[in-house]
């Protein structure tokens, strides 16, 4: 259930929805970090549900000592009205017994909203790549047949690469088996395209392989890969400097040391 933070409820009537997938090496939830951060998106509101684990911290694009005392949540929602774009940030894991509720909470407040159109930031286990998944560029896209009616030609246009369908059974071939979606350590990402797709939602998945690690390379180049489809940036380089870094990304590996064990 969306709560707003403003006085009245604010109207998402035909913006675009950007949000991410919890998935291995939270590179949705960096990329949306990228975003938020550089377009000094306002919050207005939040996400309040039983499916996430409950966390509470202080801003993690302050600018000042006064903005990092707010308080805020696990699954927020930000706007920058000048460009019709909202943003879902999610950032604590899914409770898996909850997972298909959460899908449906989000399906249905995406339709009650009224958005456009629906982008999913997401990532994919590069160690479980299919061998014709290897070649290339690691990003990968899946659009709903919703979207695609609209956005067929731009989609075209960029060249990206779709995302392939695998055997079921790896390393055996059966004509009567039909090749099928998997996107290994993707999270509720292959569900709620499913899901879309079922409820004719305008929807699209951005995707990349990656490894747990240092992800932020993968946060870059996925903000990078989306920018090439909205234009948030006016900017067409593909430098990293381009986004602005938001001050929570010091503490991404934790602390340091306290020096007073030593």
């Amino acid at each position: 259930m969306f709560i707003s933070s403003q006085s009245s409820a604010p109207s998402f009537r035909d913006f675009t929805l950007v949000m991410p997938a919890v998935a291995v090496g939270n590179v949705g939830q960096l990329a949306v970090d990228l975003i938020v951060s550089t377009l000094n998106m306002s919050r207005v509101g939040h996400i309040h549900t039983d499916c996430l684990i409950p966390m509470a911290g202080n801003d993690p694009y302050a600018s000042s000592k006064e903005d990092g005392e707010e308080l805020h949540t696990p699954a927020e929602v930000y706007a920058a009205a000048e460009l019709k774009l909202a943003v879902l940030q999610i950032r604590a894991p899914i409770l898996q017994s909850k997972t298909k509720k959460f899908r449906q909470l989000l399906v249905s407040w995406i339709k009650s909203s009224g958005f456009s159109r629906t982008v999913v930031l997401s990532s994919s286990h590069a160690y479980q790549r299919d061998d014709q998944q290897l070649q290339g560029t690691p990003l990968r896209y899946l659009v709903t047949p919703s979207l695609l009616k609209g956005s067929a030609d731009a989609l075209k246009e960029l060249g990206w690469r779709e995302m392939e369908r695998v055997p079921a059974f790896p390393g055996l071939t059966d004509g009567n088996t039909e090749p099928r979606l998997c996107i290994p350590g993707g999270g509720i990402t292959k569900g709620l395209y499913t899901d879309s797709c079922k409820e004719d939602l305008p929807l699209a998945v951005l995707l990349v392989f990656c490894s747990e690690g240092d992800n932020i390379p993968d946060a870059f180049a996925l903000a990078n890969h989306l920018n090439d489809w909205l234009h948030l940036l006016d900017d067409n380089s593909k430098q990293p400097n381009k986004w602005k870094i938001p001050t929570s990304w010091s503490l991404l590996f934790g602390n340091g040391i306290p020096p007073a064990l030593f």
